[in-house]
């Protein structure tokens, strides 16, 4: 593992991922080591939320909070100095949701991802996002790494 703070804040957050502005929406890494991640976000009250639709933000954007926690992630554990490798969401699995918005619910998201296997090429985590020690959402993601990189091969089996 790099020499990478323990804690991140917005800022450096968004520093770290591709997504600015409203679009970057955790608010704080809490903790993180060489297999996980734990955010939180306060985001999904904000009614400038980007993912709003119809007014309300729908619990399926849960998947785009453990997204950018596993983007920040990969950053976190990129060698120092290196540019962190370009990660797409190939696929996501085993998805349960527990409610039906998430802009109802009360105080921070907690964001939680897990590498579970991967290689060189792909990653799959395992996330869940909670309220008040409520699983909202929960799920597995299959992420792939520089996928437009000569030889990075979507042809290959996931994990």
């Amino acid at each position: 593992m790099t020499s990478q703070p323990a804690t991140l804040d917005r800022a450096a957050i968004a520093a770290r991922i591709p997504h600015h502005g409203t679009m970057c929406l955790l608010d704080a890494v809490v903790a993180w080591d060489a297999e996980s991640i734990h955010c939180r976000a306060t985001s999904h009250c904000d009614l400038a939320n980007p993912l709003r639709d119809a007014g309300s933000l729908p619990t399926t954007a849960a998947i785009e909070y453990a997204a950018q926690a596993m983007a920040v992630h990969g950053a976190l554990l990129a060698p120092a100095g290196g540019t962190p490798r370009a990660g797409y969401l190939a696929s996501v699995r085993s998805v349960e949701l527990a409610v039906a918005h998430l802009d109802g619910i009360a105080g921070e998201l907690e964001i939680r991802a897990k590498r579970l296997t991967g290689n060189d090429s792909q990653v799959l985590y395992g996330f869940t996002v909670c309220a008040a020690g409520t699983t909202l959402v929960s799920g597995r993601a299959a992420v792939i790494l520089d996928a437009g990189a000569p030889g990075a091969g979507l042809s290959r089996s996931p994990p």
